[in-house]
């Protein structure tokens, strides 16, 4: 755990889950462009928490090198390929993340704020690769999402998100619903996977807690 520093991770999180909702509201730069300077600095901030992790952190590399040209590229030409080709490695980036963190966070009777932080960077990240998904089965199959704003713009924008955390959290608050049944499928296991995370954490950190009690 010493190796590790999930703080890093937590701050490209939160710059991604801020930046791209005030981007859609104040519209003073152009939406594309904004999401690209996220997606860059979630994958090169985000990448110095799997350092020390061997191959998580070369694999993590690898997406961070792809994620960022594709990025730069579907930026200057306005290419919905290279953009949801980025996003591809924005996903693939994030499941090295999880993986490594998750692992660091179960792993060991230790409480410490560095594992607090890897717990919480694992729910946050669980609900921008679900947004992701989303973003790509409504590409594959339009429609099969319904109360969605029209975007001139390519790729995903604010409303992916909150659709995912509102599903995660199981507050369904209705204005966004998920049409065909690959949508259903995967807005029920979000809801399903979010809940058995809390509980499954909680009992997991007080079963550490208790524990390391038990050896002093």
């Amino acid at each position: 755990m010493a190796r590790t520093n999930f703080f890093y991770l937590l701050i490209a999180l939160l710059i991604l889950l801020v930046a791209i909702p005030l981007a859609d509201d104040l519209d003073l730069v152009s939406a594309p462009i904004v999401r690209g300077l996220v997606f860059s600095c979630l994958l090169v901030i985000g990448v110095w928490s799997l350092k020390g992790g061997g191959r998580f952190f070369s694999v993590g590399m690898a997406f961070v090198i792809a994620g960022v040209i594709l990025n730069v590229v579907a930026v200057q030409m306005h290419s919905q390929f290279f953009q949801y080709s980025s996003l591809l490695s924005l996903l693939g980036f994030m499941l090295v993340a999880i993986s490594f963190t998750l692992k660091q966070v179960v792993i060991g009777t230790e409480i410490n704020a560095n594992r607090l932080v890897g717990a919480i960077c694992v729910y946050l990240l669980l609900g921008v690769i679900w947004a992701m998904i989303y973003t790509l089965v409504n590409t594959v199959s339009p429609g099969s999402y319904a109360g969605f704003s029209p975007m001139d713009d390519l790729g995903w924008d604010s409303e992916w998100l909150y659709f995912s955390f509102v599903t995660m959290t199981t507050l369904g608050y209705g204005d966004i619903l998920p049409i065909s049944a690959t949508a259903r499928g995967l807005a029920y296991m979000q809801a399903v996977v979010g809940q058995f995370y809390i509980a499954v954490l909680v009992a997991g950190l007080i079963g550490a807690y208790v524990s390391k009690r038990s050896e002093r």
